[in-house]
């Protein structure tokens, strides 16, 4: 019982920010090229209870974190987005999908720095490194699996904004089928091939980031 809560504890706040700031990020985004939907819902809000969905915010990455499993990820209340009110819906469809994804990256970066400087001014207590890792865990877990090249996720929203009409019109029609994909991909474990270098190639990108402020933090 006792692990737990541990576990609750160390993945509430990293959990619950890491998905509410992503649905934000894609609100903030759309209000800036033109389509005031999720403005006029409140959704445009930095409040996590806005956006908080009691079965994919919480139930489900609590679960698969109890089960140990390798990627933890979760969701949000999708954020209404009206791409035809956006000035240049073709062009600026990707942006607001890329929205999410980068403010995930932004927050890894974040949960990062948070680690070493807790170390740089002693801090002793295991807890707070736990949850300074999970940040960084699920944050790259999140921007990596939303940038799967596969409608309805944002990778596959910036898929369809790239391709020529003709073909980005068959594309989405995919959409109402992409999440059982994604399902039987992961069940199949083949999803790993896309989050492993995805998430590596981000960490990277962290890390160089991070280096020069690491330095002055030593």
């Amino acid at each position: 019982m006792n692990e737990i809560i541990q576990t609750i504890a160390i993945y509430a706040l990293p959990v619950i920010f890491a998905i509410t700031l992503h649905e934000a990020a894609h609100a903030y985004a759309a209000k800036y090229f033109g389509d005031l939907t999720a403005y006029a819902q409140g959704r445009m809000s930095l409040n996590p209870v806005r956006h908080i969905d009691p079965i994919g915010t919480i139930l489900i990455p609590l679960a698969l974190a109890l089960l140990s499993s390798p990627f933890i990820f979760g969701y949000a209340k999708p954020v209404p987005v009206d791409f035809s009110r956006l000035r240049n819906p073709k062009k600026q469809m990707a942006w607001v999908a890329l929205a999410g994804p980068l403010a995930n990256l932004v927050m890894a970066f974040l949960w990062m720095l948070l680690f070493f400087v807790l170390q740089s001014v002693g801090v002793n207590e295991v807890f707070f490194f736990e949850m300074a890792e999970a940040g960084v865990k699920i944050n790259l877990i999140l921007f990596a699996f939303n940038l799967f090249p596969l409608p309805p996720l944002d990778g596959g929203r910036i898929v369809t904004s790239i391709l020529p009409n003709q073909y980005a019109f068959r594309f989405a029609r995919i959409e109402p089928y992409g999440f059982f994909i994604v399902l039987g991909l992961m069940m199949l474990n083949l999803l790993s091939y896309w989050m492993k270098p995805v998430m590596m190639l981000a960490a990277m990108l962290l890390e160089v980031l991070i280096s020069p402020i690491q330095s002055l933090l030593i």
